[in-house]
């Protein structure tokens, strides 16, 4: 059966941090390591905050405010503090360039596990015309690698898994795509990714 939907993530896939300068400065600024930075962010942090944000248990707000708690700053600091520590994340335009080059032709979704801010972070930087439905972990109430949030997105634009390929960075979430019958594809860089995607196409 022919493909006809292409899935993207959008962490570490069409937005990455590709300078790491930014989140260094923070950690300085905290007397800690980058590692340390971004498990407070992305890891457990206050009660397992950033895994609760990004089922929508909590809004992205009340989860900068735990991180705060736990950097021992004003909840006030927070926007500042979010905004140096993305400073480095690039948006790679060539993947989203080649996503509105097929868009006619295909369908295109995306499935992240993200916090509730993404939907309006994706409009705001002026490229949720890319997709025909962006279904975000935060809005669902379910995560990668849980089936149930390809079977939504797969749903939403009215395919069959077998009719779909999904694009990550994370093996287990290729894996766990693969489970249900879509093609997966493991990004590591954009020409690798884009060079296998456009032969299953």
């Amino acid at each position: 059966m022919s493909i006809r939907a292409v899935f993207f993530d959008l962490g570490g896939v069409i937005v990455r941090t590709e300078y790491q300068a930014p989140r260094q400065h923070l950690a300085e600024e905290f007397g800690m390591d980058y590692e340390d930075i971004d498990r407070i962010v992305f890891g457990g942090g206050q009660n397992g905050s950033a895994a609760r944000a990004s089922l929508g248990e909590i809004t992205e707000e009340e989860h900068w405010r735990n991180v705060m708690k736990v950097l021992k700053r004003p909840a006030t600091e927070y926007e500042r503090i979010r905004a140096d520590f993305f400073a480095g994340d690039v948006i790679d335009h060539t993947i989203l360039n080649f996503l509105r080059s097929i868009k006619p032709k295909y369908k295109v979704g995306l499935i992240s596990n993200a916090w509730s801010g993404l939907r309006s972070y994706i409009v705001r930087e002026k490229f949720d015309d890319v997709f025909h439905h962006m279904t975000i972990s935060a809005e669902v109430g379910v995560g990668k690698p849980d089936a149930k949030i390809y079977e939504f997105a797969l749903e939403q634009l009215q395919v069959k898994a077998k009719e779909a390929v999904f694009v990550d960075d994370v093996q287990e979430n290729i894996e766990a795509c693969e489970k249900l019958g879509m093609q997966g594809i493991q990004f590591k860089d954009s020409e690798s990714a884009l060079k296998k995607l456009k032969a299953l196409l």
